[in-house]
């Protein structure tokens, strides 16, 4: 078989794209392209195992399967410009690629607060190079730490920090709970209590209103206008999807990359996107576009869209059912997991224990229209086993209705 498929991201969507692709059918070329020199890592433990000083690099990096072991990558370089009537896109330095299929695995960053002040001394957690230079921040003899959002990052960072032995670790937020968000108040406030009682400390229902300092950070001033002293600040305020380079083709690229219930771009059948850059309708569900920055959304979306692309490029499209993962994510923080099954986002009108106390190990059940749509366990290997039994109730239950 003839042709190319470019993929455009080399972490871990862009690697489960070409091996998936590979599963598929297809044996043309498959190109990968990734901004980082590295080739794709696990990024879940950067802000904790990585962090904390115990787990190598090397223990990161995926193997890639036998089938890729053709693939070209093209590592250290940048998708600038996508030109889909014409079926190329072009590389930072000007280089242009061809290609038959598309996927896109851009990805995303994190986002930066706009406020006055130095950039020194202020950390993101994304890559291993950040990771390894927070870490070399968070070692210092008597470092005050700052972080901005508590969300999975911003908490995950926090309890690392606290166990490195930081004495002043302090999470500021304008919600009045961590990670309010996802998890709904009951939760949220069991692992308020958990986090203060190792030490963190908590500024919510506030933001940033400017770091003080002249050429390095030296303090985080705050809307009411306190000031934190502060010698490491990490920025844990959310995601901006990289789509930058598929501006001018007509997509919708309002919050990621627009796809159909197939994983397909834009009305392109050659080209699809995976990863959390994907913001696509889940049939499980109410059928609202969303995107999903879970660690097993890589692998779902890639085995999806594989086959939808590879189906049109090979001129045997199969009638495939709509995208319909469960979605599952972990967060470890300090000697405690959190793990959930599902969507309790959709469920948090309706919240009940199913197991357990809030002060103790428990397990959470999120409802909506009176049906289960996710479960949250929070606690030791007790709680998440629980969590995971809940599992195939959430598979048996009906789509809800938009």
């Amino acid at each position: 078989m003839s042709g190319r498929i470019v993929v455009a991201g080399a972490s871990m969507a862009g690697l489960r794209a070409a091996e998936q692709l590979r599963a598929a059918g297809w044996t043309g070329a498959i190109t990968l392209v990734g901004d980082e020199p590295h080739m794709p890592y696990n990024r879940p433990p950067l802000s904790k195992e990585v962090l904390a000083g115990r787990a190598p690099f090397e223990s990161l990096a995926f193997r890639p399967r036998a089938s890729v072991s053709d693939a070209e990558w093209r590592l250290g370089r940048t998708v600038v410009t996508a030109r889909l009537a014409e079926r190329t896109v072009e590389l930072d330095g000007g280089e242009v690629l061809s290609y038959d299929g598309l996927v896109v695995a851009t990805g995303m960053r994190p986002r930066r607060l706009r406020c006055p002040g130095p950039l020194a001394g202020r950390h993101t957690v994304r890559t291993l190079a950040d990771a390894q230079g927070l870490r070399e921040a968070l070692t210092r003899p008597g470092a005050r730490v700052v972080v901005v959002g508590a969300g999975f990052i911003g908490c995950e960072v926090a309890a690392t920090a606290v166990g490195l032995g930081v004495a002043e670790v302090t999470v500021v937020d304008p919600l009045p709970l961590p990670m309010v968000g996802p998890l709904g108040e009951l939760l949220a406030r069991a692992l308020l209590k958990r986090h203060e009682e190792r030490g963190v400390r908590f500024r919510l229902g506030t933001g940033v209103q400017a770091f003080a300092g002249d050429r390095t950070v030296t303090g985080v001033i705050l809307d009411d206008g306190s000031v934190l002293p502060a010698d490491v600040v990490v920025e844990s305020v959310g995601s901006i999807a990289n789509t930058e380079w598929l501006d001018g083709n007509g997509l919708d690229l309002t919050d990621g990359v627009l796809t159909d219930e197939l994983l397909r771009v834009g009305g392109h059948p050659e080209v699809v996107a995976v990863g959390d850059v994907a913001r696509f309708p889940n049939a499980r569900y109410d059928g609202v576009p969303r995107r999903v920055e879970h660690w097993s959304i890589p692998t779902d979306t890639a085995k999806h869209a594989a086959k939808a692309l590879t189906g049109h490029l090979m001129g045997c499209d199969a009638e495939l059912a709509p995208f319909s993962p469960l979605p599952t994510f972990w967060s470890d923080q300090h000697e405690f997991r959190l793990q959930s099954f599902g969507a309790p986002v959709l469920g948090r009108d309706d919240v009940r224990v199913l197991d357990g106390e809030p002060d103790g190990d428990v397990l959470v059940g999120y409802h909506a229209d009176g049906r289960l749509v996710g479960v949250v366990a929070l606690g030791g290997p007790a709680a998440a086993s629980a969590a995971v039994r809940h599992r195939a109730e959430l598979l048996r239950q009906p789509a809800l209705t938009a």
